[in-house]
């Protein structure tokens, strides 16, 4: 068995990266062999099996050259037509079979979500994939509304946990930064709509009405990095606002351990990796209510200013909130691993046949 993954790989690290890393941490660990293919714009050299084509040209290069039985291709945020065509691709590919993880969970309730029918190129693409696999319910009835059939799709909930550990030290500027406020909110997230973050810089307002002090730590990049800039800097307390970009894993982990309280404000979520590890980590967390949460969670509606601002006050009060730490769960890794060991017994089964 050959296994080669298509997808976001670190750096940076999100949920999506994170699990495709520990499928292949897993399987290596089996002796199976994983090849990733980056399809993002954060490029590195080629090593370890890990590849960073600059172009679509360079992708099809390589799903010609490597050999490998299953492709599984990671998709994350909308099925733009680019993520399409890379899909097709795949499910072109000949003698392999293809497997597809949506990491949004909140697609099919989407403007977009919701257009999709059967007769969509969404649907015609999807169909093509050998398994499909959904991070949560509405996932899997958004892939049978497309007329994905049942006995393809698979409830696989993404719920590894990265092995690092946290840095034994911030970096200098995030250090000022929790020396000068506390308490300290923090937030890792893709700088875009779906997460909502302006409404995290408003509530920082409210907060700052019984915490002079707290302070908002921003971690990750994205298209709005710019308008959230200025953002900030229009309101009187932007100096209490931390926007960092993208921060080395380790240190991420050690900025969530190290606040306060982590925020997750989101219009619609997959099963978030980064409020996974915040609850591992022992860090009391508020996240908008998306039908999927952790047990441990404050729960808030979505895009509610008032619930958000009375949820993280509570978490500020009450000091002793903290969980005991969780354990990496790899249940849903070994779910994976089946749905490839199907794929190959249906293989070597074909070609037993010939």
């Amino acid at each position: 068995m050959r296994i080669l993954q298509i997808g976001p790989y670190p750096p940076p690290h999100g949920g999506v990266q994170t699990h495709v890393v520990a499928i292949r941490r897993y399987l290596r660990g089996q002796g199976i062999p994983c090849a990733v293919i980056n399809v993002t714009r954060h490029r590195k050299p080629d090593a370890d099996e890990v590849y960073y084509p600059e172009s679509a040209l360079g992708v099809l290069r390589l799903l010609l050259r490597l050999h490998y039985d299953v492709i599984h291709l990671h998709i994350g945020g909308n099925l733009t037509t680019r993520l399409l065509a890379l899909a097709l691709l795949c499910v072109l590919m000949p003698r392999s079979k293809a497997v597809l993880t949506f990491h949004s969970g909140g697609y099919p309730v989407s403007e977009q979500g919701k257009t999709a029918h059967r007769r969509t190129l969404r649907g015609f693409v999807l169909r093509r994939f050998d398994r499909v696999i959904g991070v949560n319910r509405e996932l899997v009835a958004f892939f049978e509304r497309v007329g994905v059939p049942a006995n393809r799709i698979r409830l696989i909930h993404p719920h590894a946990l990265s092995a690092q550990a946290p840095a034994d030290s911030l970096l200098p500027y995030l250090e000022k930064f929790f020396e000068t406020n506390n308490p300290v909110l923090t937030t890792v997230g893709l700088l875009e709509p779906e997460y909502d973050l302006p409404i995290q810089i408003e509530v920082l307002d409210l907060i700052h009405k019984r915490f002079p002090n707290a302070g908002l730590v921003i971690v990750g990049s994205g298209s709005l990095e710019e308008e959230l800039r200025n953002r900030i800097s229009s309101k009187p307390y932007a100096k209490d606002i931390l926007l960092c970009g993208d921060v080395p894993h380790a240190v991420t982990l050690r900025a969530i351990a190290e606040s306060d309280v982590f925020l997750r404000t989101t219009l619609y979520d997959g099963d978030s990796i980064s409020v996974r590890e915040a609850l591992h980590i022992a860090v009391p967390v508020v996240a908008t209510d998306n039908g999927m949460r952790p047990e441990g969670i404050h729960l808030v509606p979505s895009s509610d200013l008032a619930a958000l601002h009375g949820a993280i006050e509570e978490r500020l009060t009450n000091g002793d909130v903290r969980h005991s730490p969780g354990e990496t769960d790899e249940q849903n890794l070994k779910e994976v691993f089946e749905v490839y060991k199907e794929l190959v017994r249906e293989i070597a089964s074909k070609q037993e046949g010939k």
